[in-house]
């Protein structure tokens, strides 16, 4: 049986060609791939379509990306730590679909299980589902791309829009543990979309912080099987940035 393993994370990206679609994991600056990202930075890729959810900051993680002109159109649920991003969407050089975080959640999930398409109740009443909302802008400011309806359908009484999972040519995660069979562990918050983003796409790439040998991870802790995992590099410790660091003076007798 061929390894999945890769030797470096520019080896690990090699495949990716201009115009893929891309999930990509993390939350916020928490467990994002970035030895992944700054790789596929280097090979020049561009036109990219980007299901994650946020976009990174102006200087690390997808913003390295975004400041390149690499991005074609992005697919996310927060976007308020990147100036870079507000410009290029209000000058029209960005498309932005901006969905509900869980919503963006279980599309990720369903289009990993084969789930075409599901009804939820987020978004009913809104621009979510009424469409309308701004994908693309003009350079004057004019919207150059509305967002279409959505179909809605009663259930027990109750509104539901239907939204479509999302299935990616690649995606790229990162986990704090994983083995060469593919197998994955994610610490605290980087479970949030790590998970989800690897079963989305076809090609799923994982940097992780320590590679083992299958066995060594007990089954129970496993928290995304090998199966979803084509290709595995080894990129050492990650140093977690703070996205948005707020500090206070200490008062009284804490001084």
């Amino acid at each position: 049986m061929a390894t999945k393993v890769v030797g470096t994370a520019a080896e690990a990206v090699v495949d990716i060609r201009d115009g893929a679609a891309i999930a990509v994991g993390g939350f916020g600056l928490c467990g994002i791939p970035d030895a992944l990202i700054s790789a596929l930075a280097d090979t020049g890729i561009g036109d990219l379509e980007v299901f994650s959810n946020n976009c990174g900051i102006d200087d690390h993680g997808l913003g390295i990306l975004l400041g390149l002109g690499r991005i074609r159109r992005v697919t996310a649920s927060y976007v308020g730590e990147n100036k870079e991003f507000a410009r290029q969407y209000l000058a029209g050089e960005l498309e932005v679909e901006l969905a509900p975080q869980g919503t963006l959640a279980e599309r990720l999930r369903a289009g990993g299980a084969g789930i075409p398409a599901f009804f939820t109740p987020a978004g009913v009443g809104s621009p979510i589902a009424d469409g309308g909302l701004p994908w693309r802008y003009h350079p004057d400011g004019s919207v150059a791309i509305a967002s279409p309806p959505k179909e809605t359908r009663e259930f027990g009484g109750k509104r539901y829009v239907l939204e479509t999972g999302i299935v990616a040519d690649f995606a790229l995660v990162h986990a704090a543990l994983g083995d060469t069979d593919g197998n994955l562990v994610f610490d605290k918050a980087a479970m949030n979309f790590n998970p989800l983003a690897a079963m989305a796409g076809r090609v799923t790439i994982a940097q992780v912080e320590r590679l083992v040998e299958p066995g060594t991870i007990d089954p129970a802790q496993v928290h995304l099987p090998g199966i979803f995992v084509q290709q595995i590099v080894e990129t050492g410790p990650q140093q977690t940035r703070i996205e948005k660091r707020t500090t206070r003076e200490t008062t009284g007798a804490n001084a």
